[in-house]
C-alpha cells in the first residue's frame, strides 16, 4: 500500500487539484508511508542491486536520514522522475524565490514530533505507539538533547524540480571532478582527530588488509604503499568501522564486528566509504562492487544468528528489521562524517545564505574552479 502522494494534496503544501471525498488522516499517511518503506527494503533484499541505488541516492540526500532517503528515491521512480536533487517544504522554497508549479503533488516525508523532557505533556504522549522508524529529529545538538520523540507525522515536501523561479545554484560535483584525494584526505584525518583517534600510514600490514582500526590504541592504520585515492577510500572504510563497531556497539557485535571485522559490519563499512567518496565526486562502483553485491547474503546470513531469546529486545531479529537498522546506521555515520567533510553538494537541503557564501568562498579558493565544481540551474523550469 503506497502513501496518497498523488490523489490527496496537503492544504498549503500540496498546490494540485484536490479529489472529491475526505482526505488521509496522518495516521493513514504514516501507515502509507511505512508500508513503503517496508515494501523497499523487502526488493533491496531480494535485489541487491538496490542497495547500490539507496547509496548513490544517500549520497545525494546526505543530510536526509535513511528512511526519508529511501523514501523520496521510490516516490520519485514511481512517478518516472529522476533521482531527488534539493528537497524542502512549500514554505522554504518561498524563501528561497521559487514557487511550486501548479498541478504538482508532494513528496511525503516523516518527520518526529517532539517535545521537551520531563514534562506532565509527555505522560500521555508516551502512551501513544510510534513507529518503529530510526528517523532522528535535525537541529541543534544541544536542543536535540532538551527534546524527546512523542510521535510521528507525514510532511509534505518538494524537489526543486517541481518549482520555478529565482535560478537557484545547485552544488553537483561531477564524477571524477570532485574534491581532490589530497583535500579529502585531511577533512578524514580531521574527523578521526574528532573521534579520538589518530591515523598512521605504515608500511606494516595486519593479515591480508590494506587498513586496520585498533580500538584499545584508538588509533587507524592505513597502508602507505597505496595509491592517494586508495588511501582514501581504505581511511574512509576504516572510520566506517570507528564510527558503527566499537567495543560497546552491540549491533556491531550482532552483525560480525570483531577482530577481523567480518560479516554486515565489513558491508556497512564499505557502504560508508562508498557514499562519502561518491557524495564528493569519487567513483568506487568496481572496487567496492565484491562488499556490496553481497550485502543480502550477509542480513540473511545475521538473521540465521538472531536467534529468538538470544539478544534483547532492542536488537533487530528479521531481514526486514536488519537491512532498516543497516541503513539507517550507514546513513547516520556517513552523515557525521560528511558534515566535516563538507563536499560541494549540500545534501539535497537548499543552502543557506551563509552555507552558500561559506561554499563559494571554497569553490574559488579551492584546485577546482567553481565553473566546473558547481551547476547553475538556471533553466529548470523549462526541462
Amino acid at each position: 500500500m503506497a502513501p496518497a502522494t498523488n490523489e490527496y494534496p496537503d492544504s498549503k503544501e500540496d498546490v494540485g487539484q484536490h479529489p472529491a471525498g475526505p482526505r488521509p488522516s496522518n495516521e493513514d499517511r504514516l501507515v502509507g508511508l511505512t508500508q513503503q518503506l517496508q515494501t523497499l527494503m523487502e526488493n533491496a533484499i531480494s535485489t541487491p542491486g538496490r542497495w547500490h541505488m539507496l547509496l548513490d541516492t544517500s549520497a545525494t540526500l546526505w543530510r536526509y536520514s535513511g528512511g526519508n532517503i529511501a523514501l523520496l528515491m521510490a516516490q520519485m521512480e514511481e512517478r518516472g522522475q529522476q533521482q531527488p536533487q534539493l528537497v524542502a517544504g512549500f514554505r522554504e522554497w518561498e524563501r528561497h524565490g521559487r514557487n511550486v508549479l501548479k498541478g504538482e503533488h508532494a513528496l511525503w516525508v516523516l518527520a518526529p514530533r517532539t517535545a521537551t523532557k520531563n514534562t506532565e505533556a509527555n505522560v500521555a504522549a508516551d502512551t501513544k505507539p510510534t513507529p518503529s522508524l530510526t528517523e532522528q529529529p535535525a537541529g541543534n545538538a544541544k536542543e536535540t538533547d532538551r527534546r524527546k520523540i512523542v510521535g510521528w507525522r507525514a510532511q509534505s515536501v518538494f524537489d526543486v524540480s517541481q518549482t520555478e523561479g529565482q535560478p537557484i545554484y545547485i552544488p553537483r560535483p561531477l564524477v571524477g571532478v570532485g574534491s581532490s584525494p589530497t583535500g579529502l584526505w585531511s577533512s578524514l584525518v580531521k574527523f578521526a582527530r574528532n573521534q579520538g583517534f589518530i591515523v598512521e600510514q605504515s608500511m606494516s600490514q595486519y593479515g591480508l588488509s590494506s587498513g586496520y582500526t585498533d580500538f584499545a590504541g584508538c588509533k587507524v592504520q592505513v597502508g602507505a604503499w597505496l595509491g592517494k585515492e586508495q588511501r582514501v577510500a581504505v581511511l574512509a572504510h576504516e572510520l566506517g568501522h570507528v564510527c558503527l563497531h566499537g567495543p560497546d556497539d552491540k549491533l556491531g557485535k550482532l552483525y560480525g564486528s570483531g577482530l577481523d571485522h567480518r560479516g554486515l559490519a565489513e558491508v556497512e563499512a564499505e557502504s560508508v566509504a562508498y557514499t562519502v567518496l561518491r557524495a564528493h565526486g569519487i567513483d568506487r562502483s568496481t572496487q567496492s562492487g565484491s562488499y556490496l553485491a553481497g550485502w543480502a547474503d550477509q542480513v540473511l546470513a545475521v538473521e540465521e544468528l538472531s536467534l529468538p531469546g538470544s539478544g534483547t529486545a532492542k536488537e533487530p531479529a528479521s531481514r526486514l528489521e536488519i537491512a532498516r537498522s543497516t541503513l539507517a546506521r550507514v546513513t547516520s555515520a556517513c552523515r557525521s562524517i560528511l558534515e566535516i567533510t563538507q563536499p560541494h553538494n549540500l545534501g539535497g537541503k537548499p543552502a543557506t545564505a551563509d552555507v552558500a557564501v561559506a561554499n563559494d568562498r571554497k569553490d574559488f579558493t579551492g584546485p577546482v574552479a567553481a565553473h566546473q565544481a558547481i551547476n547553475i540551474v538556471s533553466k529548470i523550469d523549462a526541462s
